[in-house]
């Protein structure tokens, strides 16, 4: 029970900003991903509280929480954002050494499309 009142500060007095366990967070304050999920974005807006999940042997984990009423739509995608998006995943799936398209993101581990990376294993197979 000590853990849970360690997170519980909803006038914000001991963690500078209100604070609430896991899954405990007043309505119409949402995570980045959940405003997403509705379309939305923070849109500049600071952050209006936190929720905290304590964890063993481990720091806790924290979830920035922003107001429902304040967020703004997600800015749609334009024509040219698209086409700079596709020609940065084609640039991710060309292999520098022999210049084809992988199908796939050349891994960075590698550098080059497995082929490339192993010719050997290729000619065997």
């Amino acid at each position: 029970m000590a853990a849970l009142a360690e997170c519980f500060d909803p006038s914000g007095a001991r963690h500078g900003i209100p604070t609430y366990p896991w899954r405990c967070a007043p309505d119409g304050l949402l995570t980045r991903r959940q405003l997403r999920a509705y379309g939305l974005r923070p849109g500049g807006q600071p952050v209006a509280a936190q929720v905290l999940r304590l964890r063993h042997r481990r720091g806790p984990l924290v979830a920035y929480l922003y107001r429902l009423d304040q967020a703004k739509p997600v800015r749609p995608m334009t024509d040219a954002k698209r086409r700079a998006l596709e020609s940065a995943m084609r640039a991710r799936r060309t292999c520098p050494q022999c210049r084809t398209d992988a199908g796939y993101v050349i891994p960075a581990s590698l550098g080059v499309c497995v082929p490339c990376a192993y010719p050997d294993d290729q000619r065997a197979a």
